[in-house]
């Protein structure tokens, strides 16, 4: 785990803060919900919820991480994604993990500094029937000159990203 430094990109960009745990979600922003299935069983759901808890699926997909602790409320995190020069990084905190037996993960929200304002919460849930689901549960708007310009481009962006990490979730919960 590669730690952050101070970066001074320490505040949220936004005011809705926690709004994935209690929705609706907030108007003004973009939404995504992705629930995807991953597997079945208690073995499959604690390892999926180990990869998304600890970033592994991140990280797996790509994406670089930072962080300055394991995932817990307050945490910072910082997220790259992209390649060479194209590469960003994005500075988010951790805002809440779930307090249930049967969920496991995270929402965090972006921090100044990152180019969108919002927060995305990466669920995995065991369900009474044994299913494991994987959900991504986001909103968002621009906060920088290029992702206004991108416009309608972002959203779709972003649910590409989620589903590119639930088949990377789904490959790691198999290998268990």
């Amino acid at each position: 785990m590669t730690r952050l430094t101070a970066t001074g990109r320490d505040t949220l960009n936004y005011p809705d803060r926690g709004a994935t745990r209690h929705r609706p979600l907030p108007t003004g922003y973009n939404h995504l919900h992705h629930r995807a299935r991953i597997g079945h069983g208690r073995e499959v759901f604690e390892t999926a919820g180990r990869a998304v808890s600890e970033f592994a699926v991140h990280r797996a997909a790509g994406a670089g991480v930072r962080t300055d602790g394991p995932t817990a409320p307050g945490v910072r995190v910082e997220i790259s994604l992209g390649i060479g020069p194209l590469r960003i990084s994005v500075p988010c905190e951790v805002i809440w993990v779930p307090d249930a037996a049967d969920r496991a993960g995270f929402a965090y929200g972006t921090r100044t500094g990152h180019p969108e304002c919002g927060e995305e919460a990466f669920l995995v849930e065991l369900a009474e029937d044994g299913t494991v689901w994987f959900e991504v549960t986001a909103f968002s708007r621009p906060a920088t000159w290029y992702t206004r310009l991108a416009g309608p481009i972002v959203p779709v962006l972003q649910l590409g990203y989620a589903r590119w990490l639930t088949r990377h979730l789904r490959k790691l919960a198999a290998r268990g």
